[in-house]
């Protein structure tokens, strides 16, 4: 055991009785008259902060780990389903603890605030939806982020911009991200009580929803547009372009006369050239239009990217147009 676990270990155990003496409502209750536990309330939220900090998942592998190396610090230390119920008393407790851990940091003074949510899957099956004891909590939903329907629960979170958590919920898939959000305020006031210029920042699913409304409507215009051309035109050729090429970033050039100095190569405007590029969907116009005209009694061919203007083999970039009796040259 190194010193500095020992150190963690003694500031979280006595953080933690502090608060309890300090709110004795927060302990579990017990009978005056029984059994003196051999656990005290302060030991078990000490043990599951610092399973958070060194990244255990399973409680097994912790328990194990504490037994070799914390028993000097914790005498007796239950099993894993021992300390999973008392972790899950102790759950108000905990939350307490880490509220005050995290306003003893720096990154508790960030006055932007972020608020997302993300899917929690609960069950595929249509047999573990009804068999499910998360019946009436879990719910159908969708996530405009993943573009997929889910059935389980949705976790709200808010944080830090620098990721330190605030604040969460565990909601429906179906809840509202604002109607969340204004809950968690209302439920606990203190933490926008003492911020009055508190930014926060929760339009990610509002974003990532019309993101999703925009990438349809561009599929859709780009589907028509390539049957209108099909279905007008004998042959399509289109010019074989390189768009992974187009929109590589520039080269950066140093200056051979001074160092750690480069000459201007225009990455800025070419930036601004590749997000045209991207936002125009070339790829997958030319991708949609090829397969619709591979479906069609025409058909249609690709032209080398090479000199063709100079050659002038494509007149236009995507279509030639020519009777039915007319070679193509």
């Amino acid at each position: 055991m190194t010193p500095d676990l020992d150190s963690l270990a003694t500031a979280l155990y006595a953080k933690t009785d502090d608060l309890l003496k300090e709110s004795p409502h927060l302990a579990l209750w017990r009978p005056e008259i029984g059994i003196e536990p051999k656990l005290s309330d302060a030991e078990p939220v000490a043990l599951a902060v610092m399973q958070a900090l060194l990244g255990y998942v399973s409680e097994r592998r912790w328990i194990r780990y504490a037994s070799s190396h914390l028993q000097h610090l914790f005498p007796y230390l239950p099993g894993q389903s021992g300390y999973n119920r008392r972790l899950r008393k102790a759950a108000d407790l905990i939350a307490r603890v880490n509220r005050l851990l995290a306003t003893d940091t720096s990154l508790w003074t960030d006055d932007v605030w972020v608020v997302d949510s993300t899917p929690i899957e609960c069950g595929r099956s249509r047999e573990t939806v009804k068999r499910c004891d998360l019946a009436g909590w879990a719910e159908y939903g969708y996530c405009a982020s993943h573009s997929r329907s889910f059935w389980g629960l949705r976790l709200h979170l808010m944080c830090t911009l620098r990721g330190l958590p605030v604040a969460f919920a565990l909601t429906g898939a179906k809840a509202d991200e604002r109607t969340t959000l204004l809950d968690i305020l209302a439920t606990e006031t203190d933490l926008v009580a003492a911020r009055p210029g508190q930014t926060l920042i929760g339009a990610v699913e509002t974003v990532a929803r019309l993101h999703h409304t925009v990438r349809g409507r561009r599929l859709d215009h780009a589907h028509k547009t390539a049957l209108d051309l099909v279905r007008e035109h004998d042959v399509n050729a289109q010019e074989d372009l390189r768009i992974r090429s187009m929109v590589k970033a520039s080269v950066s050039r140093p200056d051979p006369k001074r160092t750690g100095v480069f000459l201007s190569n225009g990455a800025a405007a070419k930036a601004g050239l590749n997000r045209s590029i991207n936002d125009a969907g070339w790829g997958v116009f030319l991708a949609i239009l090829r397969a619709k005209a591979e479906a069609s009694a025409g058909g249609g061919v690709t032209s080398s990217h090479e000199y063709t203007s100079a050659n002038q083999l494509v007149r236009t970039r995507f279509l030639i147009r020519r009777s039915p009796d007319q070679p193509l040259e």
